[in-house]
């Protein structure tokens, strides 16, 4: 039991926790956490008032021989204590409260990056609205100004939710929902999101990353994003762009400047900058590539990609493969 309490007690002394919303990164989150600390230090001083007077009335009022237990039928003045004290804690978590409301509520800043973020089973999709640019579960957003979000779903209610940086809010079909926050620093890992509500087989593998950058490096990345798929650097990667243009995956996928206009599956036109791939679950490599394209569904369960592999089912060799991985990991 001692180990036990001991092993509870060193796991709250862990240090790296990427999605501790403990870790003030966002406005949105440090705006939540005003009304948090409120409610936390107010149930402390309850639990630990209820606590003690239970211990002292166990004590004091406990049955020993000779005693004889007293009825109380009603108490004005401890009756008036009880009802003011609700109402007191009631009114103190409602100052921030309301604070927070009413912080949130503000209108988006006049120069603020408006982003859908479009939720599909099982990855995000981020539509830059003024910049023409459209990525997949990997965000990237400058330092100290505001981005502000429409959240939607194409199928299933999902979830928006990069606990260091803002709370977690739904996207629902049909219906569009909003946040927006601004990152308060730049920093070369990126801040860990995922989908916060159940929505099916791969919920738990329905992730994305957000990079902050600073004003210089956030434009370099626009101008790069926005410009169209490489040309292949290699005799494999011309290959791999041929296989590819004839194949299924133009149906499902865009490559800017290029006949691959799908929009079903992710965009693809700068998938080799990615650091992952399959919606966060996989390192970005040729050879995680070759996995994935073969067969999503065995990395991934309940994967919507179709097996491109002719071992299981799908219409490329290993060879094609490989040239169409190759393909993938140039564009950069």
């Amino acid at each position: 039991m001692a180990l036990a309490v001991v092993a509870v007690l060193a796991a709250a002394c862990e240090t790296n926790l990427p999605q501790s919303t403990t870790v003030i990164e966002g406005s949105h989150n440090a705006t939540l956490w005003v009304p948090y600390r409120m409610v936390f230090i107010l149930a402390a001083i309850v639990f630990v008032a209820v606590m003690a007077l239970t211990v002292i009335f166990s004590i004091t009022y406990r049955e020993r021989p000779g005693r004889t237990a007293r009825q109380f039928h009603g108490n004005t003045r401890l009756e008036i204590v009880w009802t003011l004290i609700p109402i007191i804690i009631v009114t103190l978590i409602s100052v921030p409260t309301v604070n927070a409301i009413v912080a949130e509520a503000q209108p988006i800043a006049a120069n603020a990056l408006r982003v859908d973020a479009i939720g599909h089973q099982w990855w995000f999709e981020f539509v830059y609205l003024d910049e023409k640019v459209t990525t997949a579960n990997e965000l990237h957003i400058p330092e100290g100004r505001e981005v502000a979000f429409n959240l939607k779903s194409v199928d299933v209610i999902h979830s928006f939710w990069v606990p260091q940086l803002a709370g977690k809010t739904d996207m629902v079909p049909g219906h569009v929902n909003d946040i927006k926050f601004t990152a308060l620093r730049a920093r070369p890992e990126p801040y860990l999101g995922q989908c916060a509500e159940f929505c099916g087989t791969s919920h738990a593998n329905m992730r994305f990353r957000v990079f902050v950058h600073t004003e210089a490096d956030f434009a370099a990345w626009l101008k790069s994003a926005a410009a169209n798929g490489a040309n292949p650097a290699s005799a494999l990667e011309k290959q791999g762009q041929e296989i590819f243009m004839r194949s299924a995956c133009i149906g499902c996928h865009t490559v800017q400047g290029s006949a691959a206009a799908g929009k079903v599956g992710p965009d693809l036109t700068h998938v080799g900058s990615r650091t992952t791939i399959g919606s966060g679950i996989l390192v970005n490599t040729p050879e995680t590539l070759e996995k994935w394209i073969a067969n999503s569904a065995d990395v991934k369960p309940g994967s919507k990609m179709p097996p491109m592999a002719k071992s299981d089912g799908g219409a490329l060799s290993k060879e094609e493969i490989t040239a169409v991985a190759a393909y993938l990991s140039g564009l950069k």
